[in-house]
């Protein structure tokens, strides 16, 4: 079957969100309805959700999985505008599909699985306690930040450990998860706050969830690519192949 590579691209980014929210936003509504939110479980969670993503289809579409991600890939010219919108639409509609899923599965307001999805609003990652809007921003741009500089070194590199890209992210989203998990619900991941508010309809704070991981994932293709590795500034649209 002679599939469109475009498609085969954004088939796999769509995957990888929606492998994404069923298995980490699921364990947090999991761990809701049980009455044991383990931050270590959840953090785990999500860091295996990722790597398993990554080594499925990470040699299809690059595995980015996250807008954040490709906004990185974006600026610093490696993944064309047309391509990265195909990428962008994707995730969002896998993370989409997941929570989707995730409704029907913890259906039911009498349950204890309805009484979870309802609690924690299918999953939406919120700021806790005192976290205010700036600081919860700063943490998800910090995390964001070593995820996707990891990225970039390990997968994006010619040089780098390539082999070792799915264990490398997983596990950084899993340390991102244990540490900013208490705080913002480390979602690093503007698709994985968007499917669950959209679902649920829960939207507080929202924006944090996309200025924060914009700017440090941004910040951290930067820094990676023309800084530690060199490569020349060069944006698509720029040499004519911005389709």
């Amino acid at each position: 079957m002679n599939v469109p590579e475009i498609a085969k691209q954004s088939i796999a980014e769509a995957f990888g969100a929606f492998v994404l929210l069923v298995i980490g936003a699921g364990s947090v509504l999991t761990a809701t309805a049980m009455n044991d939110s383990n931050p270590l479980l959840i953090a785990f969670a999500h860091g295996l959700a990722i790597f398993i993503g990554v080594a499925a289809v990470g040699h299809i579409s690059g595995a980015h999985f996250n807008p954040a991600v490709t906004f990185g890939f974006l600026i610093t010219g490696k993944i064309a505008p047309r391509q990265a919108l195909a990428y962008v639409g994707s995730q969002l509609l896998g993370a989409i599909i997941g929570v989707v899923v995730l409704r029907v599965i913890f259906s039911g307001a009498e349950s204890a699985m309805g009484s979870a999805a309802e609690t924690a609003n299918l999953g939406v990652p919120h700021l806790y306690g005192d976290v205010s809007v700036p600081v919860g921003i700063l943490i998800e741009a910090v995390l964001t930040f070593f995820l996707v500089f990891v990225i970039f070194q390990v997968a994006v590199d010619s040089k780098g450990p390539a082999s070792i890209a799915p264990v490398a992210i997983g596990m950084t989203i899993t340390l991102g998860a244990l540490m900013g998990g208490p705080l913002t619900g480390a979602a690093l991941n503007p698709a994985r706050a968007f499917g669950p508010a959209l679902i649920s309809g829960y939207w507080a704070d929202h924006y944090v969830y996309w200025i924060g991981p914009l700017l440090g994932g941004g910040l951290g293709a930067l820094v990676s690519a023309h800084v530690l590795q060199g490569l020349p500034f060069r944006l698509p649209w720029k040499n004519g192949d911005g389709e």
